[in-house]
């Protein structure tokens, strides 16, 4: 059925504001899209964002991605173990961080939990905790904890765990937060308490996707690792920056592709396990 001309001016004179946009908020869109134009263009034009610019570096980009084959081959085993130990660790010190992180992170997963700690004030004060660990860069925690216990693995560990204590404990509350509460009441209802509810109703439906998120950032952080390695906290990152500083670059682009191969497995792995703990279909992840 259509409305006949007299109805919509009825409409229109009634509620003015269905058929027109307050000049406020056009005002207020108008403000933004200028602000973001603004703030655009003006980062291209400060960074140097020039097309002949541009030009140039791509060619000099294609001078180094001519080095990516034949790709460079050791012909012995020294130089294999050395390059196979270092993503050896840089494995290890994704693994053992991810490990402490979610270690430390998990209890106070509960502290920051809304349905867990009724208490705003303390549940507010322990997440602007976690945001404070989240804010820190990895790569300046590397450099804190390589000037503290010196080069090595150790300090990448200390990094990656100190960081993910602030994103496990984040996103292990949101997954506590998001569970139904029919289980609760169902525990609560035959006369369990706090530890017991929380134990038989919010764990079964949470530790799944707990579970999920360690693995997957386990992956990013084998990725976190190699960069890590760069300023010295050990692993295939140290050998990968040395073969680039010394400009020798077909075996850095060897151990890119080992890199590669390497995340690729664990991507694998990972998704292989969360299939099992999650369930899906075979070929999903």
């Amino acid at each position: 059925m259509t409305a006949r001309s007299p109805d919509i001016e009825r409409a229109r004179t009634l509620v003015p504001g269905a058929f027109s946009t307050p000049l406020r908020t056009r005002l207020i869109h108008l403000a933004g899209w200028s602000a973001f134009l603004l703030l655009t263009g003006w980062c291209l034009w400060d960074f140097g964002f020039a097309p002949e610019k541009l030009l140039h570096g791509a060619t000099r980009f294609g001078d180094v991605l001519a080095f990516m084959f034949p790709p460079h081959i050791w012909t012995s085993w020294p130089e294999w173990q050395e390059v196979l130990k270092g993503l050896g660790e840089t494995v290890a010190m994704a693994f053992m961080g991810t490990l402490l992180g979610a270690l430390v992170a998990f209890p106070l997963a509960f502290l920051g939990a809304k349905n867990i700690l009724p208490l705003s004030w303390l549940r507010l004060g322990v997440r602007r905790g976690f945001d404070a660990l989240r804010a820190i860069e990895q790569l300046i925690l590397a450099l804190v904890f390589i000037r503290a216990f010196g080069l090595g693995p150790l300090a990448g560990i200390l990094a990656i765990a100190v960081s993910e204590v602030g994103t496990f404990s984040k996103l292990f509350s949101e997954a506590i937060e998001n569970t139904s509460q029919k289980p609760v009441e169902g525990v609560r209802a035959s006369g369990g308490g706090s530890l017991q509810t929380i134990r038989f109703a919010v764990l079964p439906q949470a530790l799944p996707v707990i579970l999920s998120i360690i693995l997957y950032n386990f992956e990013s952080n084998t990725r976190t690792g190699t960069i890590l390695g760069i300023v010295g906290a050990g692993g295939i990152g140290f050998l990968l920056a040395d073969r680039i500083h010394a400009y020798r670059w077909p075996e850095a682009w060897t151990i890119i592709f080992l890199i590669i191969f390497m995340v690729y497995l664990i991507d694998g792995f990972s998704g292989f396990l969360r299939r099992g703990i999650i369930g899906g279909e075979p070929g999903r992840k």
